[in-house]
């Protein structure tokens, strides 16, 4: 998400800005602890009303914070609106403070994921058909009017943010769209999670990944993966917020080499960078870090080596 506004003609003329810039997706994300954050889908609404081409994201939606088929009307609402520029990023929630600011229980990460489980089964439902019934053990809908009906058919992609094995599979066989992540098992940025950003981890997810869709008889969903640490060395650099990943990374030495976590180099560098881990991994969608100007030129080589990748801003 770019800087935080106060104020919706700042909100606007910011994302407008990575529209003119060239991005293809402004992202918002959620938590409701650590800091002021605009509310997600509101945010993403006012984004789609004031541009014309760029697509908006939540990056991600923790599930237990949504109630699937009152969700799936907001974004089917805002794809009516916006003339099909919405995608949907959820995940099954990993910060216990969350969860604590709004008196919810924390529940194990297996509950966590069924509930999710049950809720992409609710969400593709409703866009995709007229009526929503379900009887599962988390959710119920009685015959649910599933209306506005999505511009975008079958409906608009669904992203599912991954980084342990049961998520990898859900994902892999349910979503459009898979982010892939760290594990957080210990529901914080600590060394496990920046060890599970190698090379070889990152290759293991995607096999997952590939694997589970290959199981339920499906295409691969679309590769999505975030650079945790972004320096364009030809980019001027001003007063940019750092990544709460960005310590974590720089302590972590050589351990991360070759990461994908990582992108550092000239714009041109970067560019050809991305092309490297398309090839090598399969990803096409990237989030480019904080800062924004700096992102933006990498996209402009993008451009000029014609690199077929969408790009995402924060």
């Amino acid at each position: 998400m770019p800087r935080l506004r106060a104020d919706g003609a700042g909100w606007i003329a910011d994302v407008r800005r990575l529209e003119s810039l060239g991005f293809d997706t402004v992202a918002v994300s959620q938590h409701v602890s650590h800091g002021w954050q605009l509310a997600p889908l509101v945010a993403m609404a006012y984004a789609a009303a004031g541009t014309t081409r760029l697509r908006v994201l939540s990056l991600v939606l923790p599930n237990d914070l949504h109630h699937p088929a009152l969700l799936a009307k907001d974004i089917s609402t805002i794809d009516v609106l916006s003339g099909g520029r919405v995608e949907v990023g959820i995940g099954a929630g990993w910060q216990p403070d969350d969860y604590a600011a709004l008196g919810l229980r924390f529940d194990t990460t297996g509950r966590r994921i069924a509930r999710l489980d049950e809720a992409l089964t609710v969400l593709r439902r409703y866009f995709t058909a007229e009526f929503v019934d379900f009887e599962g053990e988390h959710y119920r809908i009685g015959h649910m009017e599933a209306l506005p009906r999505c511009v975008q058919q079958p409906n608009p992609p669904i992203l599912v943010g991954a980084g342990g094995p049961r998520m990898l599979d859900l994902a892999g066989r349910a979503a459009d769209i898979v982010g892939i992540h760290p594990s957080m098992r210990a529901n914080t940025i600590d060394e496990a999670a920046i060890a599970d950003l190698t090379p070889d981890r990152i290759e293991a997810k995607i096999r997952r990944v590939r694997a589970a869709a290959d199981a339920a008889g499906r295409p691969c969903p679309v590769l999505q993966f975030n650079c945790y640490y972004v320096r364009v060395t030809d980019a001027p650099h001003g007063s940019v917020p750092r990544s709460s990943w960005s310590g974590h990374i720089e302590a972590a030495g050589d351990t991360l080499k070759g990461s994908p976590a990582i992108l550092v180099g000239t714009a041109s560098e970067c560019a050809a960078q991305l092309l490297e881990w398309r090839d090598r991994y399969g990803i096409t969608y990237w989030h480019l870090g904080q800062d924004v100007d700096s992102a933006a030129r990498i996209i402009e080589e993008l451009a000029v080596q014609s690199v077929s990748v969408r790009t995402a801003a924060p």
